[in-house]
Formats: C-alpha cells, sequence, structure tokens
C-alpha cells in the first residue's frame, strides 16, 4: 500500500479513486472536499510531506490557462505566483510528482508538458486537453477509447460554479492515474 497525497482537489475524484484501490490517498484544498473522505483543508505548503509516495497536485489554473490569456499581461504578478507555485510542486520532497494543468503558460514558462491527455481516451466522450507534466512516473496509456467526442466543458454556460465543473477530475482518467502509477513504481518502471 502507498501514500498518495492530492493536493488543490477539492472533489475528491482522484483520491477516492486511489483508495478504491487500497491506497492511503489524502486530499489536500484550501475548500472542503465535495465528498466524504481523508481531506484537509488548508495550503499543501504547510504540510510534512516526508511519508507519501505520490503527490498529484492540480494547482489553480486561473492565471496559467490559455483560455485567461487575454487577462494575461495586467496579471503578471499573479501569474508569477502561480508559476512559483507550480515550481514549488515539481520540486516537492516526495519521490514521485504528477502535475495536472490545462494548455497554458507552462509550456513556455516552465517546459513542454510530459504528455497531453484528453477524457475520450478513458472512457469519456469528451475533449479537454489536460497536460501532465510528470517526474518518476510514466506517461497514461489509454484504457478505453470513445468516439463521438464532444467540448461540452469548454460550451458551459457562465454561472458561479462553472469554474468547479470545469476543474473536476473525470472519474476514467483518475482510475487510470490509480491503475496505473503506483503498480508502475512498484515493479520499478517508474
Amino acid at each position: 500500500m502507498s501514500s498518495v497525497l492530492v493536493a488543490c482537489e477539492f472533489s475528491g475524484v482522484v483520491r477516492d479513486a486511489f483508495r478504491a484501490r487500497g491506497h492511503d490517498a489524502v486530499s489536500c484544498d484550501l475548500l472542503p472536499s465535495e465528498r466524504p473522505g481523508p481531506h484537509i483543508q488548508g495550503d499543501v505548503r504547510d504540510l510534512d510531506l516526508s511519508g507519501y509516495d505520490l503527490l498529484i497536485a492540480h494547482p489553480p489554473c486561473t492565471y496559467l490557462a490559455a483560455s485567461g490569456a487575454r487577462w494575461w499581461a495586467g496579471r503578471r504578478d499573479e501569474q508569477a505566483a502561480a508559476l512559483a507555485f507550480v515550481r514549488w510542486l515539481l520540486a516537492a520532497p516526495v519521490p514521485r510528482v504528477a502535475i495536472e494543468n490545462p494548455i497554458g503558460a507552462l509550456t513556455r514558462l516552465l517546459r513542454p508538458p510530459d504528455q497531453i491527455i484528453h477524457p475520450w481516451m478513458f472512457g469519456a466522450g469528451e475533449t479537454k486537453a489536460t497536460c501532465l507534466w510528470l517526474r518518476h512516473v510514466p506517461p497514461l496509456f489509454a484504457t478505453h477509447l470513445v468516439p463521438g467526442r464532444a467540448a461540452r466543458i469548454h460550451r458551459l454556460s457562465p454561472s458561479p460554479d462553472r469554474w468547479r465543473e470545469r476543474s473536476r477530475t473525470y472519474a476514467g482518467i483518475a482510475q487510470a492515474m490509480a491503475a496505473q502509477w503506483l503498480v508502475a513504481a512498484e515493479e520499478g518502471r517508474a
């Protein structure tokens, strides 16, 4: 059994996928968890990370996603802080690290992602390019290709909770992470 910290996750989707496979997984976010389960409400930077085998982080993309590029010029300080947070996560004292974020500034300001995935590769018939920056974690392989793809998430109507729906990890992607990443580590492939 491995110990997994899922940072910047309020939904509990990734945490619960790892727990379903018998791992000791906990989520951490400034917001409370939407689902019951082990959750630390607070800043991941305040935690003692020793003892975790894998850190999966979904840092806020407000100042990093290409969808907000038209506002970047007036938000340089916020973008610099967001980039510093991602760098902190990538350098965290955990043996394996995976950072998830949409296409955007990280490619230009940090480095290209190690992998770009879509929900349609993991059982959901939707497009949503999701970048992964990986450290000692193998790229995910598709588990269930779905035809008839739609861009539903990009067409959501404006609402106070639109950001919440857009930031939630698809269950098929979370299940692939749980099935593939720690198995590879245990077999010495990561």
